[in-house]
């Protein structure tokens, strides 16, 4: 039971959001007492980070099966950027937004989780582009990992719209490939851009 809360609570929280969404939709949604719910969940914020721990555990497997899929570089930030707009698909505002703004204490916890694991496909990423050829062998991977994650995560704080999120990732997924990438590695891009289309 306690994991069926968990997921059905969580999507919508996600679809719907954080804030809007009460106890009572949640009790509604699944058919079952408040006193059941509270049984598992003492307050709201902790069912938003059993959520959030969730949603955690399914990126991280997303990110493995992703890079198993044996893709190029740069077509794999595309299937990454593509499956979180699949994920965080809403009809309020942006996710991490909204948790940055109505659930500070918890957005902070979840971004410094985040941070290494973001971080750490960045870095598997760049190495492999740089072994493909389709970006420049001469880049600072530490640093450019920082540049791209600053950039990804200043994106989805300070954009209240996930249309203006999603327009804005892939902008920087331009910008941040095009000044690491190799000839070869812009015919990729190019390539890849045409397909969205």
């Amino acid at each position: 039971m306690k994991e069926k809360i968990i997921i059905k609570a969580t999507e919508m929280f996600f679809k719907l959001g954080f804030k809007s969404v009460t106890m009572d939709d949640i009790s509604a949604k699944l058919g079952i007492s408040k006193k059941t719910l509270y049984k598992y969940f003492s307050n709201k914020e902790e069912l938003i980070e059993a959520g959030c721990d969730y949603i955690h555990v399914i990126i991280h497997k997303k990110f493995e099966d992703i890079i198993q899929l044996g893709k190029n570089a740069i077509e794999e930030n595309f299937i990454v950027r593509e499956m979180f707009d699949e994920m965080f698909k809403t009809d309020g505002d942006a996710p991490l937004y909204q948790l940055k703004k109505h659930y500070p204490f918890i957005y902070d916890k979840i971004r410094e989780r985040e941070s290494h694991q973001c971080k750490s496909f960045f870095h598997q990423n760049l190495e492999k582009g740089i072994k493909q050829g389709l970006y420049c062998k001469e880049i600072n991977i530490e640093q450019t990992v920082l540049f791209y994650y600053l950039l990804i995560f200043g994106i989805n704080e300070h954009y209240e719209s996930e249309k203006e999120v999603n327009k804005n990732e892939l902008g920087a997924l331009k910008y941040h490939t095009k000044s690491i990438a190799t000839a070869e590695g812009l015919k990729e891009l190019e390539y890849q851009l045409s397909k969205l289309n």
